[in-house]
């Protein structure tokens, strides 16, 4: 990894593959966080795969940056490690949901942190690629998102979903969303960036000096 990667409005998901093909999302990254905290953890590389889950743009930063920042002791080391402690809670919940809850609860969990990450109500992707996230068969996502549709509260249509009652999307979903969404508000109590960047041109450059 040479990069750190700061999602503005595109999600990633981090994914385990086993050795038969077979993969599962351990976590969501969107503009609440960052991609490659191993980097300042003091490793290399990750045995997970990133994956963009919903298209958009991001800030990139230099490995050795990064480093620098956080060693320097300063706001950004406290603020990353807050945000390390948010992660290891929603990988725990996952690895907690994907064994106790059914996939309609997971499909709702999945959805509200994909929402929460987003500036509009709409995902573009296919249930093959959903299955793929939750770990679980492609029938059974069809199975869920049908029930959903019928309930009035997504519609799905070639591979478009739309979130048309949140509130319900909630109260179907397990416990696993609100205590993800308690701790990550609780450690980044900040606003994430809801202003949508619509053209790379737009964002802001700094040229820094050469070392």
């Amino acid at each position: 990894m040479g990069h750190v990667y700061f999602p503005t409005d595109s999600i990633v998901s981090l994914q385990y593959v086993m050795e038969n093909g077979a993969s599962t999302a351990i976590l969501v990254v969107g503009n609440e966080g960052l991609l490659g905290i191993t980097l300042f953890m003091g490793g290399g590389s990750t045995p997970s795969r990133s994956l963009v889950q919903s298209a958009g743009y991001a800030y990139r930063l230099p490995r050795q940056r990064v480093k620098e920042e956080f060693n320097r002791h300063g706001q950004l080391l406290m603020l990353m490690l807050r945000y390390t402690q948010a992660l290891i809670t929603q990988i725990s919940q996952t690895a907690v949901c994907n064994r106790q809850h059914s996939i309609d609860q997971q499909l709702c969990r999945w959805l509200l942190l994909s929402m929460d990450r987003l500036s509009h109500n709409h995902l573009t992707m296919t249930q093959e690629f959903i299955g793929n996230m939750l770990g679980v068969r492609r029938e059974g996502i069809t199975q869920a998102a049908l029930k959903l549709q019928q309930l009035g509260v997504i519609s799905y249509t070639r591979g478009l979903i739309k979130v048309l009652d949140r509130s319900k999307l909630e109260t179907l979903s397990c416990e696993c969303y609100g205590v993800v969404k308690k701790e990550t508000d609780l450690l980044l109590n900040y606003l994430p960036q809801k202003q949508v960047t619509a053209n790379a041109d737009s964002i802001p450059t700094v040229t820094l000096p050469t070392q």
